[in-house]
């Protein structure tokens, strides 16, 4: 086996760099009013869950373009808007015990998940790149 060293071009980067956690952040929160105003307009606001299911999807979309460190933040933002518009009484935070615990995870579970899969895809492509042609 040999091994071959090559230097990389300065302006390509084999792995492109998450975005800065504020901006993930201020993200997340215009993300969040965003989806809680469309499924306002929509009547769904009704369904705890589906609004979970937005979120969530959010969660996972946000989390692919940060760094790991901003999914608790990610998380609570969301879980922030659940909280005041899906989960009786509209327009309080409350908490619930478990049920909010465990929506809560599912958005930090979201939201790392996406990290997760980008980080591994955009891993896996740098390394296609490098090896192109040697195998």
């Amino acid at each position: 086996m040999r091994v071959e060293w090559r230097l990389f071009h300065a302006q390509v980067r084999p792995v492109p760099e998450p975005l800065d956690t504020p901006r993930v952040l201020a993200g997340a929160y215009a993300g969040a009013f965003v989806s809680v105003a469309v499924l306002g307009a929509l009547g769904l606001l009704a369904d705890p869950v589906t609004v979970l299911v937005v979120l969530g999807a959010l969660a996972v979309g946000l989390g692919v373009c940060a760094r790991l460190v901003a999914a608790p933040g990610i998380a609570a933002v969301c879980w922030i808007f659940l909280n005041s518009v899906a989960i009786t009484p509209r327009g309080r935070l409350s908490w619930a015990g478990y049920p909010e615990a465990g929506r809560i995870g599912v958005l930090l579970a979201a939201a790392v998940f996406g990290t997760v899969i980008a980080r591994v895809s955009h891993a896996r492509r740098a390394y296609r790149r490098t090896t192109v042609g040697h195998h």
